[in-house]
């Protein structure tokens, strides 16, 4: 009988500003594939994007077995709603379950202070089934993109 596997080890820890270029190639390995599809991939575009909008305050690294794997960036709105501004899983880590893993932590967190979660995904991504299976609703389209909104939802099952 072979020997079980065990889980990874995973995690969520705070961004620092040193953080910052780690993070973008993580970004750009994450998007390259959907970006190349729709012509759009350019690592300068990426950095300009991601430095515009770098909070290292709302910004969580995810680590597997203590190894940065992904990111994810969750921002304020306002008193009802927050952003799910970026979450990417580096490609050779992805289909392991760790964006379900990240998104059920955010979700509960959402939950817990009432939250609805704003977020936003390249049209031809396929992060658009991942949203969808988590309970997120396409409210818009754009050009380039579609907008999700999932609900707020409380986290006591007497009052859902």
């Amino acid at each position: 009988m072979p020997p079980e596997s065990t889980p990874p080890a995973l995690s969520l820890t705070p961004a620092g500003d040193g953080d910052f270029e780690a993070l973008l190639m993580l970004r750009l390995a994450a998007m390259r594939e959907s970006l190349e599809k729709v012509g759009h991939f350019d690592p300068q575009r990426a950095r300009e994007r991601l430095s515009r909008g770098f909070q290292p305050k709302f910004t969580r690294n995810i680590l597997m077995d203590s190894q940065l794997v992904g990111f994810v960036v969750v921002v304020p709105l306002d008193e009802h709603e927050w952003l799910l501004d970026h979450l990417y899983i580096h490609p050779g880590a992805q289909k392991l379950g760790i964006g379900s893993w990240v998104m059920s932590q955010v979700l509960a967190e959402a939950d817990r202070h009432h939250k609805a979660v704003r977020v936003t995904a390249l049209r031809h991504s396929d992060a658009n089934r991942f949203y969808q299976r988590h309970g997120f609703v396409l409210q818009a389209e754009g050009e380039w993109d579609l907008y999700y909104l999932r609900p707020a939802h409380s986290d006591d099952p007497a009052n859902p």
